[in-house]
């Protein structure tokens, strides 16, 4: 991609990131490692997720890990259901770099 993104490019960028994956895991890899967790869309690639965060939360990535995460089993009283399957991207930032939900903004 190129240096600044077109005006439909940042509209996929946009819609690439779904929601931060707030959990015990997720924070204790935030501390460690420092990464952010997010959930995203099921057809984003690496670059665009990289590309996303960068546009997003101007801080700069180092890597991007993805995992697709498999939807459990559940019982609707007799009747067995599935919830959906869903994309989760581990993004490495570069050091120095901090995302912090609690406060909205990147620093």
């Amino acid at each position: 991609m190129s240096a600044t993104p077109s005006v439909k490019q940042q509209e996929r960028l946009m819609q690439v990131l779904l929601a931060p994956v707030i959990s015990e895991k997720s924070t204790f890899v935030a501390d460690k490692h420092e990464q952010v967790i997010f959930r995203v869309a099921q057809d984003a690639t690496k670059p665009e997720i990289k590309a996303a965060v960068e546009l997003m939360f101007k801080v700069q990535v180092e890597s991007v890990k993805v995992a697709n995460v498999r939807g459990k089993e559940k019982r609707f009283g007799r009747f067995m259901g599935r919830r959906n399957h869903w994309k989760k991207a581990y993004v490495c930032l570069k050091p120095g770099q901090e995302i912090n939900f609690a406060e909205g903004e990147a620093k």
